[in-house]
């Protein structure tokens, strides 16, 4: 099995739980572990992504390999550790909805004033347009109604 393959293989795994989990986790009343499911698919998301963007597949493999192998991705002919951030600004050029969708989730993965959402909507703190894009990505992305968001 070639390292496509077994990147894939990964992918499809961790979305084939996340999916699961999301609708266990929303079936018992727990929001803000969706949330964070959600932030990891996000993360595969951001990272098939930057992988189709490039075109040089010899860099290509060379980050599937590190996947593979689970070392961090470094950035084309160099040691400097390829950031989240880079693949986030990626993708939202391609995406618009990604940065306030990573940003959202990322409050859900630190510890935040979003963990108190027992009695503070975290959903209120939002532009409506950030509100609304969040809500079209989940309905589209995750199957729930816009009514059940």
């Amino acid at each position: 099995m070639n390292i496509l393959d077994i990147f894939c293989r990964q992918v499809r795994a961790r979305s084939d739980e996340s999916k699961k989990a999301i609708k266990l986790l929303h079936d018992h009343g727990m929001p803000g572990q969706v949330v964070s499911i959600l932030r990891q698919e996000l993360d595969s998301f951001v990272r098939v992504i930057y992988l189709l963007s490039i075109k040089d597949r010899t860099y290509r493999n060379q980050l599937l390999q590190q996947s593979v192998d689970g070392n961090k991705w470094t950035a084309k002919d160099s040691k400097r550790r390829l950031t989240d951030r880079e693949m986030v600004d990626l993708a939202q050029n391609l995406h618009g909805w990604t940065e306030n969708t990573y940003r959202f989730g990322c409050a859900f993965i630190h510890l935040s004033r979003f963990h108190d959402y027992q009695d503070r909507d975290p959903i209120d703190t939002l532009s409506e347009k950030d509100n609304e894009e969040i809500r079209e990505a989940l309905s589209y992305y995750h199957g729930r109604s816009r009514e059940e968001l």
